[in-house]
């Protein structure tokens, strides 16, 4: 059985547990809010820029993959082609695999090729200053500072 100190005390701590207040003002949400923005204004720039640096690799990959086609059509035939359809493709211009680039044989004279990896989309805005990526039948890659 439960004394009546018992219960004054219980009444007690609940009067206690009423007073005492849970939760935030309102001032310490707009602090914590203004941290997490300054925060994101900080890292999104650099998470943007670390997207289109990683996108890029998916052009450069391919420009590689269609010189060494164009390195095996030579050895066969003894001339470049400006044709992808004879390297292997469907299409005279295709797009990599996730869209990000249009790769096309922007010329090919027979002893020559330049292949070119255009951006689209917002590779396009967001990479303009590595807009196209190139390469030759040198080896030759282009432009300066956006091959790693």
């Amino acid at each position: 059985m439960i004394s009546s100190d018992d219960k004054q005390q219980g009444k007690a701590l609940n009067k206690k547990v009423n007073k005492m207040q849970f939760g935030f003002t309102l001032v310490e949400v707009m602090i914590t809010v203004g941290i997490v923005g300054i925060l994101a204004s900080i890292a999104y720039p650099s998470y943007t820029e670390y997207v289109t640096s990683s996108n890029r690799t998916e052009g450069q990959g391919e420009l590689l993959r269609f010189a060494n086609l164009q390195e095996q059509y030579f050895v066969d035939y003894r001339t470049y082609t400006k044709d992808l359809k004879k390297l292997g493709e469907s299409y005279t211009k295709i797009d990599t695999a996730h869209g990000h680039y249009e790769i096309e044989v922007a010329s090919a004279d027979g002893v020559t090729f330049v292949i070119n990896a255009t951006p689209k989309g917002a590779q396009a805005t967001n990479d303009s200053g590595c807009a196209p990526l190139t390469i030759n039948q040198a080896g030759q890659k282009g432009p300066e500072g956006c091959w790693d």
